[in-house]
């Protein structure tokens, strides 16, 4: 019977361990803090968006952070399986808009508690407030890691399953790029993936708290369009956020990276359903009904309250202006901002309130059809501590259960045989 050693209770971490139990090894899961799966009580505002329940043809696409590198991985394991899993063992879920996937309850604990019965019943040793700060390495492989208090856990097979940099609280600190570190490999330096974006418009301020759905958000650096999405916005006392942004923020974020002095702005689309024409027509059918009225008060079957002072300032035009006086040419002044109201971006949230960690360590020395290093041999990685990040909406965990899956089969069986570069 081999002994696998996972570093990191976590999703990646968890099923890591379940895996490799499943296949026959003794299996020890160390974890940093009081408590496992800390950033999965997080997930979905508390709920857990367990997966995404699209074609898994569909999922690749959805890991803009080196998908391809989870081809194989996405086959091994699936969001079928990992649903039926949860469900076999007493958690039933459901399926919401967007195809994602929640536990029916509505309670994230639910889902961690889960997969503590899940490794009780395959006899996993979970040991809590255990600090991994190295590695054993001994002929060239490694043998076993050592906790923060010089304890020593031998393993035929170490798998590091530490997440990303983002949500510190969680016990995402980066520990893992200093263990892989160790074993000689490399760190794509780490970003915030999906986080929120700052702005140093004092307009937004009085926005705090708006939450708009169905609009278009265009991300511009100059006039290059770096991505565009559609749905729900927040905004926030430091600028935007909501799912539509935190997709949009990996553009933004590499843009930054790249030059950090890159003038980003954010182009909301507050009406995309309707072309120009249509919109114009609308608005002249609200004048029409609101014409003794001042524009500020002809805007509020149009606009949320909130909005609308906003909206006429960045149109150039006054609240206090008769709507039956307004020109043509500022009526059109009108139209076209409310198809592209404009919020220069000055940069993302710090990378500690990112969702996910862009960057980790490096793809091209983990083997995809394994995740073993392809440095030292019986040490794998798995979840958000490499290389791969995906958007909102259930593919990261989904990349950290399948993951987690094929490494702690691969560790249980093949220990000992994967070769070094």
């Amino acid at each position: 019977m081999s002994n696998v050693v996972v570093v990191g209770a976590g999703a990646a971490g968890f099923m890591a361990a379940i895996a490799a139990a499943r296949s026959g090894a003794k299996v020890t899961l160390l974890e940093k803090m009081g408590m496992p799966g800390r950033k999965l009580m997080i997930t979905g505002k508390g709920r857990c968006n367990i997966t995404n329940a699209c074609d898994m043809r569909d999922m690749i696409p959805m890991i803009p952070g080196n998908g391809k590198f989870l081809f194989g991985a996405f086959h091994s394991f699936t969001n079928r399986d990992i649903m039926d899993l949860l469900e076999q063992n007493g958690l039933p879920v459901k399926v919401e808009r967007g195809n994602r996937v929640f536990p029916q309850s509505d309670k994230a604990l639910d889902v961690v508690k889960t997969f503590e019965k899940i490794l009780r019943d395959l006899n996993v040793r979970l040991l809590k407030d255990r600090r991994v700060k190295r590695l054993e390495l001994q002929g060239g492989r490694v043998t076993g890691v050592v906790d923060e208090h010089g304890t020593r856990y031998p393993a035929d097979a170490v798998i590091i399953t530490t997440g990303g940099a983002s949500y510190p609280r969680t016990g995402s600190t980066g520990d893992g790029y200093d263990l892989a570190k160790q074993a000689g490999h490399t760190i794509v330096p780490p970003k915030p993936a999906l986080v929120p974006l700052e702005t140093d418009d004092d307009r937004i301020k009085s926005l705090q708290g708006l939450s708009l759905r169905n609009v278009r958000a265009t991300l511009l650096q100059g006039d290059k369009v770096l991505g565009q999405e559609f749905g729900e916005m927040l905004f926030t006392h430091f600028g935007v956020s909501g799912p539509i942004i935190l997709t949009l923020s990996r553009a933004a974020s590499s843009a930054w990276q790249k030059d950090p002095k890159a003038l980003l702005d954010l182009s909301i689309d507050l009406k995309p359903a309707l072309t120009v024409e249509q919109l114009d027509a609308r608005v002249q059918r609200d004048f029409a009904k609101y014409s003794r009225k001042q524009l500020k008060s002809g805007l509020h079957d149009l606009l949320p309250q909130s909005l609308i002072p906003v909206i006429i300032d960045a149109a150039c035009l006054t609240p206090e202006q008769e709507v039956n006086q307004i020109t043509r040419k500022e009526r059109q002044r009108l139209v076209e901002t409310l198809k592209g109201f404009t919020v220069p971006l000055t940069g993302t949230r710090p990378l500690a309130e990112a969702i996910v960690t862009a960057g980790g360590v490096s793809t091209k020395e983990i083997n995809p059809s394994t995740f073993a290093s392809r440095k030292v041999p019986n040490l794998y990685f798995a979840g958000e501590v490499m290389d791969v990040d995906g958007y909102t909406g259930g593919f990261n965990l989904q990349a950290a259960f399948s993951s987690g899956y094929v490494a702690g089969t691969h560790a249980a069986e093949n220990h000992g045989k994967e070769e070094s570069l």
